[in-house]
């Protein structure tokens, strides 16, 4: 999942993975080695196919801002999910009012009942919300699909390689 930097020793993340409140709400967290928390979630895509992921990308429609206690509540076209950590982004704050369409990428705290994610990036989508909405669920679909696909290769691409 996060890889140390050989130079500095810090770990770098994999990029954000696209997925939608729902897929979180079932998703199972993977402990490490000796069992300790913050390894990652498992994100269950369809009958067969799953996604370990720790950085994410959603996006949504402000529901409910809450500075004092450092959140907002946010719903994609599946459910309700909350971003903490809101106060600390920069430029985060204008794109914080009810109705605005925004996109977050931030790193798993939990998901049941509800996912919790600690923000690190949001942006205004408002100005072609309609478009965005519109075209997230493919989205989500289509990098999931190019992700699952390039993590178990095919068996003609394992043969050629023998």
């Amino acid at each position: 999942m996060d890889k140390p930097d050989n130079a500095t020793g810090e770990r770098k993340r994999a990029p954000p993975v696209k997925v939608l409140s729902s897929q979180l709400r079932t998703a199972t967290e993977v402990r490490g080695s000796s069992g300790e928390p913050g390894a990652g979630w498992v994100v269950r895509l369809g009958k067969d196919r799953s996604l370990q992921v720790s950085l994410v990308w959603m996006q949504g429609t402000v529901l409910e801002v809450q500075l004092a206690i450092n959140s907002v509540l946010l719903m994609d076209e599946t459910g309700t999910f909350t971003v903490q950590g809101v106060n600390s982004i920069p430029k985060g704050k204008p794109c914080l009012s009810s109705g605005k369409y925004v996109m977050v990428m931030g790193i798993i705290q939990a998901v049941s009942p509800e996912p919790v994610i600690r923000a690190v990036k949001l942006a205004d989508l408002s100005e072609q919300a309609a478009l965005h909405r519109q075209m997230w669920k493919v989205e989500v679909e289509d990098l999931q699909q190019v992700l699952v696909t390039r993590a178990r290769p095919s068996p003609l691409a394992r043969d050629s390689w023998k």
